[in-house]
């Protein structure tokens, strides 16, 4: 099956210290697949839209190793939680929260996003 590119005019933007930052336009995130974005403060974010076209924005790097690499990870569900496996080790991080769902003691800063 062949996704068709979306035509819109819609942003995607972090809140990052209580202003938005246009990060990409919204038709750049394809379903299941991540998104690698340079904030303005030399960070990279992870951006993801899900099948219903939820979106999500965690940190890019992986806790375990420091690589920049959570935006080429797998993503799935796990009781419900919408999550991404990191390529290198397998760990993998909700989307929503940030939350290692390997190891509770870890977690990956998690981005309020939006489409405007």
């Amino acid at each position: 099956m062949t996704l068709a590119p979306e035509t819109t005019d819609l942003k995607v933007q972090l809140r990052l210290c209580g202003d938005w930052f246009t990060v990409c336009d919204l038709g750049a995130l394809l379903p299941g697949r991540g998104v690698a974005a340079l904030l303005p403060d030399g960070r990279q974010a992870a951006l993801f839209r899900d099948r219903t076209g939820t979106l999500y924005a965690v940190d890019n790097r992986d806790p375990f190793t420091g690589a920049a690499v959570l935006s080429r990870g797998l993503t799935g569900t796990h009781q419900g939680r919408p999550f991404v496996a990191s390529p290198l080790l397998k760990q993998r991080f909700d989307l929503a929260t940030g939350q290692c769902l390997d190891d509770e003691t870890v977690r990956v800063a998690a981005y309020e996003v939006r489409a405007a």
